[in-house]
Parts: C-alpha cells; structure tokens; sequence
C-alpha cells in the first residue's frame, strides 16, 4: 500500500486569509468570532459569527467570474491556489492528480439572491450561471478548471464530517494507485439570514450579547452551543516517494482514517457515542498502531453540552486511561464552526501541530465540567513533541469521520 503525505497547506479562515496567519492566530489564541456583519442581525437572538475577514478573490477570480461565483468557491479557489504554490505541485501530469473536495451547504448565498430575483422580476431574469454556481460541487470543479487538473473530482457531502472524508478519501485514491496527488478539503459560506433562522430555531447555537469572542467555549461547564462560521481548507496529498523525488517539504504523513455512522438522529448525538468511537478505533487499528500512540486530538469539540459530553466518552472509551495524557484541544473555540470546511481546518491544525511540535489552545476554558475531565490544552498554545496526531468530525445525519497523522522526520 503506497504511503500518502502532505505537501501544500492553503486555508481562508476567520483568523486569517493564508494558512500561517490562521496558524499564527490560533497559537496566539485569538478568536474570529464577532458580531455579524454579512447582513443585519439585529433582532435575531443570536447575533455573533466567525466570519472571514477582508477576504479579496481578485487574485483567483476576473471581476466578472466573482459576479458569477459564490463565496464559498471563491474562498475555495484562493485556498487551492495557495496550497499548490505552497507545494510546489509544477508541471504535474493533469490526469494523475485530482480533487476531493467538498461543501454541507453548497452556494446558499446564490439561491437566496437568485430566489429575490424570481419574485421580483420573473423567472426570465435568472442568471444563466445560476445553477453551475451553486452546486455543492462548483467548488471541486472550479478548482479543476482554474487548475487544470484532470484526475479524479469529486464532492463529498456528509454535513459537518465533509472535509474529513474529503481528506480521508482523497488519501484512499492515493493509496490504491487511482492517483499521485490529491487536493482534499471542503468549503463553507452560510452565514445567511436563512440559515441563521434555521439554527436559531433548532436551539444550537450559542447566543451573546456583550463580549462576541467568549460565545464559543467548547468542554466548559458554561458552554451553551455553537457558533457558525465559514471558511476554506485546501490539503495537497501526495504519494510519498514521489514527494520525496522532487524534493517537497513533507508536513506530515496521513496513516488512515475512519468513518461510521450514529443511526440515531438527524440532529443529536448518540449519549454513548459508540460510533465515535469505533471510527477512532478503526483509523488507530488500519494504521496498526495502539490506542496510546495517539497523543493529540483536534477535538469535533463544538460548544454544546450534548455533543462535547459526547465526544469526551468516545475518546475515553477509546483511549482508556490513556485519555488522561493525551492532549485535547478545539480550535471552533477561535474559529465557531465552520461545517463542511471544519473537517479539513482542523485537519490543517493537526499537521502543523506534528510539524511545528505546537497544540493550538481551546480558548475559553475556564469552568471545569465533571463530565468533560480531560487535559484540553486550555486558553494558551503548548509546546510539545508529538508522533501521532487525530482530527475527529461529526456531523448532522449521525456522519463521523477522523483522520489519523504522523510525524514525517
């Protein structure tokens, strides 16, 4: 089986427009939730977000292609962008690499805009470019098309667990020889009124009314939902000799990932967890590794009470007393949630924290929950030599999927 590693990092967040400033913004511990500013809030109980912050597509897109594009895949073509110069992926052959890439949401933004447009002017106003726009796979397929990559392409869609199985399979491509790179990750822009209302009206999300940045507070006692917010993640994966013949910098090796499925509810945990914890256990054993080899978690960890507790036993289920001395953090305490883009952030935030031997924080953490007892690398980054790295993702639909990382000397 052919070893897969990552190359090249490109990432949109609320901390930042490249990938080092959301990795510098995250080890500093500061927060990119703020009150909302995408459209008036006022009104709404819940008025706070992680938006992405003077985010300028000119260098990815003509002013008529960002007319045409939403959001979310103008944020994704400058995180692909990026990611591949960060590679140094040149003169690749189009038809041996390709992309794994997906969205929860997909273009929200255009159908809401398109829909005005409908009621006030009729149907035969509607942009010809409306539907390739909002696809869930624009994303993936602009990126091949900016990119000229010829390969495989998809999107997968499994609400907030997208860009863990974006990443996880791309790797999988890789593996079984189907390709030699693999641009993996996942997309979001859904800060809308809609999406908003819709939130608000499943009782999610954390609502606050004076100090923006404290709203998410993952594992504390007083956490009390989460917060949206949009981004996007471009992982470059490659087949390791490869990488190493051209003399690529090698961040990070992706040993195997998980997957698994709650068959419980739409919208809740499952209380015992049991499919979290058979994905971890599922990546740990087709890595061949032991359960106490694992000594950093990039928590799902999204600031309510049901999901966290829920998390908190998986990974004590799994991980036994071993749970106690490995490290824990979630970085949707800076970042909210980010949906089908946390998966491949976080991701991101697991690679960097094996190559830099750096765990971001979870901000705060004050209030210490009996229920939530593990070591969550509270308020302040920690230095710390770690081997083996996992990013866990659970989403709506009962979707969990994890991908477990190693250090590459």
């Amino acid at each position: 089986m052919r070893r897969v590693v990552v190359t090249g990092l490109g990432a949109v967040t609320p901390l930042g427009n490249s990938a080092p400033e959301t990795w510098r913004a995250a080890l500093a511990g500061e927060s990119g939730i703020d009150w909302i500013r995408a459209f008036d809030a006022d009104g709404y109980p819940v008025r706070v977000a992680a938006e992405v912050k003077d985010f300028d597509p000119s260098d990815v897109a003509s002013p008529k292609q960002q007319r045409k594009l939403d959001r979310n895949v103008l944020m994704a073509l400058a995180a692909g962008k990026e990611a591949v110069e960060n590679a140094g992926l040149n003169g690749f052959d189009p038809h041996r690499v390709g992309i794994a890439f997906g969205s929860a949401i997909g273009g929200i933004a255009g159908i809401m805009q398109q829909g005005e447009v409908l009621r006030e002017r009729g149907y035969e106003r509607i942009s010809p470019s409306f539907i390739p726009s909002v696809l869930v796979d624009a994303a993936s397929g602009q990126l091949a098309i900016s990119l000229g990559i010829k390969g495989p392409n998809y999107a997968p869609v499994s609400a907030c667990a997208t860009g863990s199985h974006a990443v996880g399979e791309a790797a999988e491509l890789i593996k079984r020889g189907d390709a030699d790179a693999m641009l993996a990750g996942g997309t979001e822009a859904a800060i809308q009124p809609i999406i908003l209302a819709g939130f608000v009206a499943m009782r999610g999300l954390a609502a606050e009314d004076e100090h923006p940045p404290h709203a998410s507070r993952p594992f504390d006692a007083t956490r009390a939902g989460f917060v949206m917010g949009e981004g996007a993640c471009v992982l470059v994966l490659e087949e390791l000799e490869a990488a190493r013949a051209r003399g690529a910098t090698i961040y990070a090796e992706v040993l195997a990932y998980g997957t698994s499925n709650d068959a419980h509810h739409m919208a809740q945990p499952e209380p015992e967890a049991i499919g979290v914890g058979e994905m971890m256990r599922a990546a740990i054993e087709r890595a061949g590794l032991k359960p106490e080899d694992v000594g950093y978690i990039n928590a799902h960890g999204t600031s309510t009470p049901l999901g966290d507790a829920a998390e908190t036993k998986a990974i004590k289920d799994v991980f036994g007393d071993h749970a106690y001395e490995l490290a824990v953090s979630s970085t949707k305490s800076m970042m909210g949630h980010c949906f089908g883009a946390a998966g491949a952030i976080e991701a991101m935030m697991c690679v960097l924290a094996l190559h830099e031997g750096k765990l971001p924080p979870t901000i705060n953490y004050e209030h210490p929950d009996p229920v939530c007892d593990l070591d969550y690398v509270p308020n302040e980054a920690r230095e710390a030599k770690v081997e083996v790295a996992l990013s866990n993702a659970m989403g709506l639909g009962g979707h969990n999927a994890c991908v477990l990382l190693g250090r590459v000397d």
